[in-house]
């Protein structure tokens, strides 16, 4: 009895051991079936992620040619409308010079620039100077009578902007003065001042002080009356309410008036040295035509043109600096 028992104990044993390896076999199994899933998933999220970047890396390849020919394209429609109008200035200009035989065409004109230009510093008498002197001398004409309208113009038109009694009075004189042909006040310049060089600065005064007064004066007019009621709220004195408050608004229409009034300085004293004589561009344009030069005075005309353009461009960037915007 007690070795069958003994065997039925045994064999229940052997039975629960191999249940238990059975069941922690199928456990093993579940274990590498879940890590073999996990690893798939893995596997398929690196996929997914070589797909992105893939796509992405292919997009910016993509990108680089199209943003390359969106700034090839910026730049010629920077480019390109000022040199056809170029090409088309000369086309004119050589179709003309062809049409009369006495006006010299731009390859001609090109050459005596050159030639000109190879010494444009040369002294041979006090009429007879290089066209650099003469540039030279125009510009300081200009700068003293430009410099002259803004010390008068700017404070003036400050003042007329601010008290409605000095606008009203002032308004007809500047009604009246300012269509005068700037050619007109030379004579009175000659005769109050006895030299021609003082009389062609007089000019250049006359001529550029209205677009300076007219500008600074409208700015003036135009600032908030808010503003003015905060500066007698805080009791400030003029001085401060000019700076502080005037000043910073009307900046940018003073600088238009400025850039208006470089333009007619520049261009007024060329008509003056024309008719004063000595040194500058004016002079020079005269004296070359007296001599029949025509290539000499194209020159002149560009040269002109050009000196114009850089004051503009100066005066521009100096507006930009000095902007409260």
């Amino acid at each position: 009895m007690s070795a069958t028992s003994i065997s039925k104990e045994s064999l229940k044993a052997i039975m629960q051991s191999k249940e238990t390896v059975v069941s922690k076999g199928a456990a093993m199994a579940d274990t590498e079936k879940v890590v073999i899933a996990e690893a798939a998933k893995a596997e398929a999220a690196k996929t997914e992620v070589a797909k992105v970047v893939t796509k992405k890396s292919s997009a910016l390849l993509s990108n680089k040619p199209s943003k390359r020919k969106a700034q090839i394209y910026s730049v010629l429609n920077v480019v390109l409308p000022p040199v056809f109008g170029v090409l088309l200035l000369l086309a004119v200009w050589t179709l003309i010079s062809h049409q009369s035989p006495n006006l010299p065409g731009p390859l001609k004109t090109w050459y005596s620039a050159i030639e000109l230009f190879s010494d444009p510093f040369y002294v041979n008498g006090p009429n007879d100077q290089g066209v650099g002197w003469n540039i030279l001398a125009s510009l300081q004409r200009v700068a003293l009578g430009f410099s002259l309208a803004a010390l008068v113009g700017i404070p003036l038109g400050f003042i007329i902007g601010r008290f409605e009694f000095m606008s009203r009075m002032t308004s007809p004189i500047i009604s009246l003065l300012r269509p005068v042909s700037p050619l007109a006040w030379l004579p009175i310049g000659l005769l109050v001042f006895k030299a021609a060089n003082p009389a062609a600065i007089w000019v250049i005064f006359i001529s550029a002080i209205w677009p300076m007064i007219i500008n600074t004066s409208v700015g003036v007019s135009k600032v908030p009356q808010d503003y003015m009621n905060v500066a007698k709220v805080l009791n400030l004195s003029e001085w401060k309410i000019v700076t502080k408050i005037l000043f910073p608004f009307v900046l940018p229409y003073m600088m238009t008036g400025v850039r208006l009034s470089i333009g007619v300085a520049w261009l007024v004293i060329v008509a003056a040295e024309m008719l004063t004589g000595g040194v500058g561009i004016g002079f020079w344009v005269w004296d070359e035509w007296n001599n029949l030069n025509v290539e000499h005075i194209i020159i002149a005309i560009f040269v002109v043109g050009i000196v114009g353009l850089l004051l503009e461009f100066a005066l521009t960037q100096i507006a930009k600096k000095f902007s409260y915007e």
